[in-house]
């Protein structure tokens, strides 16, 4: 007995050594049923939009756009081309796959002023080490509409919903998967 606890110790240390456990690696524990398919919601408001924002997480990639008030209408699908909302201009994006935004949301208050500032419309957010995304450019505020264009890996699973908060604001997040599983 006591020389199969030095050997049974040896090989759970060799086994942990070699990465073979019983722990899933991360991609494994991203099981998602989001699919690929166009996501929308209809809400009767045209709050303005204040900030985009993004962020890295094991299982996906996260586009957030925070408004002042209820979130509004949107509709986001994967699509051949992105064209810029008002202008029709053809807008390039890195990435082998391309999701289109359409928020019923203005980007400017009733006075005309600017409700999000902008620093570079092709660059949203610095997106450099991402697994998914590849780019976020904007598409235009136009008639109380905003279109964002999203450059990603592949066409993977996304998700799109509204959080309320914080404040009287809220935030209309999008996951996009690392993997389909």
């Amino acid at each position: 007995m006591a020389g199969k606890i030095p050997a049974t110790l040896a090989t759970l240390a060799l086994v942990a050594g070699l990465g073979i456990t019983g722990t899933a690696p991360a991609s494994a524990a991203c099981g998602t049923t989001w699919g690929s398919l166009p996501k929308a919601s209809s809400s009767i408001t045209s709050a303005p939009i204040t900030n985009v924002r993004t962020g890295r997480h094991d299982c996906f990639d996260r586009m957030v756009i925070d408004f002042r008030g209820k979130a509004p209408s949107y509709s986001i699908k994967y699509v051949s081309s992105v064209h810029g909302i008002g202008s029709g201009n053809h807008i390039p994006l890195r990435g082998n796959a391309d999701l289109r935004l359409i928020m019923d949301a203005p980007a400017y208050n009733e006075w005309g002023q600017a409700t999000y500032h902008i620093a570079n419309q092709n660059e949203l957010s610095n997106v450099d080490g991402f697994l998914t995304f590849r780019q976020l450019a904007w598409g235009g505020s136009h008639e109380a509409q905003t279109l964002i264009g999203l450059g990603v890996r592949a066409r993977l699973p996304f998700r799109a919903f509204v959080l309320d908060g914080p404040g009287g604001g809220s935030r209309l997040v999008i996951d996009v998967a690392h993997y389909w599983t």
